[in-house]
């Protein structure tokens, strides 16, 4: 029997992508999750993997050629005369007998589970095996970035890796098949017919049908066909890419099939001089600089395009939205630290252990929660029409971490109700798994308010940009050892450090925010204040 794979929705408003490549060949035997072809959205690359196993009959695409949604991608030639009671919405199953009687192997797809609250795809970093390693259980198979973290996946059974579906730095798409291992069942076990194929591939792609499309249909939404005179032809992402450098697709000469424009007939529309022919003249100007610039000539620098992707993307994404929504002020303010750090000195020999460090960290983060009670107002929410605003009860502090990964801000949670040495063992577990790229995503989440320390890279004031949707961030400039007068108008060496903060100007003000840091600052200037104010 011959069925049609219907392309599915493949993401929202998409209604066509660009075949990128076909991944198997007419003829090919496939199996059940094995992927077929990668299809490029103007959102994403997309790994489209067969819900059926059997034989491909016809791809009714080529390389390059744009398909539609809803419309017949391939034809397979599936088994249904297979002796196995397998209904027309199931799929045979997969499996070889082994030398012993009451065990057989079979091939399984590991989908990539979810991994992080709206995370629906990931960078593949590195597969830490190869096709046909043996596996155990929970031994490490990948290491995938999100936009938020470095993950590691392990292996959730037993078996032999038989293919690895994607290739270092390819994106890998959630409840899509990551890898195929293959597994040892024992015999008595094995159902006699296996899942449902819509059950499983509608978890990986929604809205899927498989119903056959008359071939003259398929005919007509050939995307071969001449285009009306002034469209252009080209795939979501050229278009996407057009729209981005302000360029009109149509006025493109393109070098593909009936015209079909490229991304490098873009560039080369963007700049023209650079594939031109040099004139006589031209020619002879160039040869009389060159005479005068032998050593300019001698060697071709080009410029380097890196993709901007993970947790960089993010942070450009979060930043201009938090720029261009929130009204941003900053208040810069000078403390005296001298009494404070020599109090962590004289404490830190007897505290600090592998694995709690005790910075002055835990006393900033201790103190500010104590200032925050005082002024909610620097740890609430604004909704997106600030028409309300919510206080919160818990003291979320954040932490910006300049990780291998890109900036990463994990925040400690409840530090109104922890004590200084509890702030200190949370704050070391989350600076080691931030700057290893590690971090447990619930670490990311929830944050209420958040401290940047920029002083331990050097520079004194800055303007921090709020992580939205907190209203206020803080950031720490290096300490240094400065003349200040003593209360008896002598010069003495005092150990200064400038802050800097940034406040959501809708709901605090110039006068709210001065008096909050004059708090903080009593409590770090003079230790004491802060430890009678604790509970």
């Amino acid at each position: 029997m011959i069925k049609e794979f219907i392309l599915p929705d493949i993401g929202e408003g998409v209604v066509e992508c660009e075949l990128v490549e076909w991944l198997v060949q007419e003829g090919d035997v496939v199996i059940e999750d094995q992927p077929i072809a990668d299809v490029m959205t103007d959102k994403a690359l997309v790994q489209i993997p067969a819900p059926h196993a059997g034989i491909i009959a016809k791809l009714h695409y080529a390389k390059g050629d744009i398909a539609k949604v809803h419309a017949p991608l391939y034809s397979v030639k599936i088994n249904d005369d297979d002796a196995s009671p397998v209904s027309d919405d199931s799929a045979p199953m997969l499996e070889t007998v082994s030398a012993s009687p009451f065990v057989t192997t079979k091939v399984e797809e590991f989908l990539l589970p979810d991994i992080g609250e709206g995370i629906v795809e990931c960078e593949l970093v590195e597969w830490l095996v190869k096709e046909g390693d043996m596996v155990v259980e929970d031994q490490p198979i990948a290491d995938v970035m999100t936009d938020k973290a470095l993950v590691q996946i392990p292996a959730i059974k037993n078996g032999k890796i038989v293919k690895l579906h994607y290739r270092k730095g390819q994106l890998a798409q959630v409840h899509a098949p990551l890898f195929a291992v293959e597994v040892s069942v024992e015999h008595n076990e094995i159902p006699l017919v296996d899942e449902p194929v819509e059950n499983k591939f509608n978890s990986q792609v929604s809205n899927l049908s498989v119903e056959n499309i008359d071939k003259q249909c398929v005919k007509n939404i050939d995307t071969n066909d001449t285009l009306a005179q002034g469209k252009a032809l080209a795939s979501p992402a050229v278009r996407r890419m057009a729209r981005t450098l302000d360029i009109d697709i149509s006025a493109v000469k393109g070098t593909g099939k009936h015209g079909r424009v490229y991304k490098e007939d873009i560039e080369r529309h963007q700049v023209p001089a650079a594939t031109t022919i040099p004139t006589e003249s031209t020619q002879a100007v160039n040869k009389d600089v060159s005479q005068g610039s032998n050593s300019l000539n001698a060697a071709t620098v080009s410029d380097t395009v890196v993709p901007i992707k993970g947790v960089r993307a993010v942070m450009a994404k979060m930043m201009t939205e938090s720029v261009n929504t929130i009204p941003h002020f900053t208040y810069c303010e000078e403390f005296d630290l001298t009494e404070l750090i020599a109090l962590r000195e004289a404490m830190k020999k007897k505290h600090s252990t592998d694995e709690l460090k005790l910075t002055m960290m835990p006393f900033f983060m201790k103190s500010l929660s104590l200032a925050l009670k005082q002024f909610p107002d620097l740890n609430s929410r604004v909704n997106a029409d600030c028409t309300e605003q919510t206080l919160l009860s818990s003291h979320n502090i954040g932490m910006a971490v300049d990780s291998k990964v890109g900036l990463l801000v994990p925040n400690v949670k409840d530090v109104q109700s922890k004590s200084i040495l509890a702030i200190a063992a949370d704050i070391t577990r989350l600076t080691a798994a931030a700057r290893s790229g590690r971090v447990l995503p619930a670490d990311l989440k929830g944050g209420t308010i958040s401290i940047s320390n920029i002083g331990a890279l050097g520079g004194t004031v800055a303007t921090p940009i709020i992580n939205k949707p907190e209203v206020a961030i803080v950031a720490l400039g290096k300490v240094q050892v400065l003349p200040r007068f003593n209360a008896d108008g002598v010069v003495e060496a005092r150990k200064i450090m400038q802050v800097s903060w940034s406040g959501d100007h809708r709901v605090i003000d110039g006068g709210t925010i001065a008096r909050f840091c004059n708090l903080w600052k009593l409590y770090l200037e003079q230790p004491q204040e802060m430890l009678l104010a604790m509970q």
